[in-house]
């Protein structure tokens, strides 16, 4: 941990801070922090801010209800920015989005962006639109029994492939059920932020809970 006395705050007394969701790492905003702000969303666990335009400190959530808990606090290498994990009650932009970053401006025609997050909006869209001709929209047609089907033969094909000690094989196969343990997620309404939360609330208790059993 760095002392608050190393950051490098502008001649203003500023600092830019990124605000990221802790769970997408999706940049939500873009902001500044004063010394003062700073100590203050350090000692409250929520993102303070100095608003540029009212010469004011602005406690994110204060008004609208939509507060940022804080989850860490990152210098850069030259201790002049900030990124700040959070995790948000509500949109982060005063125009009711979820990020101030909704904007395209170029986008790579070879190189494509990939996250979960990204892959659960399709097969979301998928299960709202049921093209024909798409193999999700298959599955959800089938309902529960056949995604549960899915599920248990590819958990089978993961086994199989580990236990010849194929990695190639082994990824392509662990691929296959992420995918298809995304398609019953959404059959059960269950979110990757659910999924990530649980995880969380785990690795916290796990060594104790080896220990237990251990003895």
């Amino acid at each position: 941990m760095i002392n608050i006395d190393e950051l490098k705050f502008d001649e203003k007394g500023l600092i830019p801070a990124i605000v990221q969701d802790a769970v997408t790492k999706q940049v939500l905003t873009l902001a500044y922090m004063n010394r003062e702000s700073l100590q203050i969303s350090m000692e409250k666990g929520l993102t303070c801010f100095f608003s540029r335009s009212r010469q004011e400190l602005w406690l994110k959530g204060e008004t609208s209800g939509n507060y940022q808990h804080i989850v860490s606090i990152t210098a850069d290498c030259d201790r002049d920015a900030l990124t700040v994990l959070v995790e948000p009650d509500g949109p982060a932009c005063h125009l009711g989005t979820t990020s101030c970053f909704e904007y395209p401006v170029w986008k790579s025609e070879e190189l494509e962006e990939f996250s979960l997050e990204g892959l659960m909006e399709l097969l979301k869209q998928r299960k709202e639109e049921m093209p024909e001709g798409s193999y999700t929209t298959y599955l959800f047609q089938k309902g529960l029994d056949k995604i549960l089907k899915k599920v248990g033969e590819e958990s089978t094909e993961v086994i199989i492939a580990a236990k010849a000690e194929d990695k190639a094989e082994t990824i392509y196969e662990i691929a296959d059920l992420a995918y298809h343990v995304m398609v019953l997620m959404l059959q059960a309404g269950i979110s990757l932020e659910e999924i990530h939360k649980e995880l969380a609330s785990r690795h916290i208790i796990d060594h104790k809970v080896k220990q237990e059993k251990m003895v």
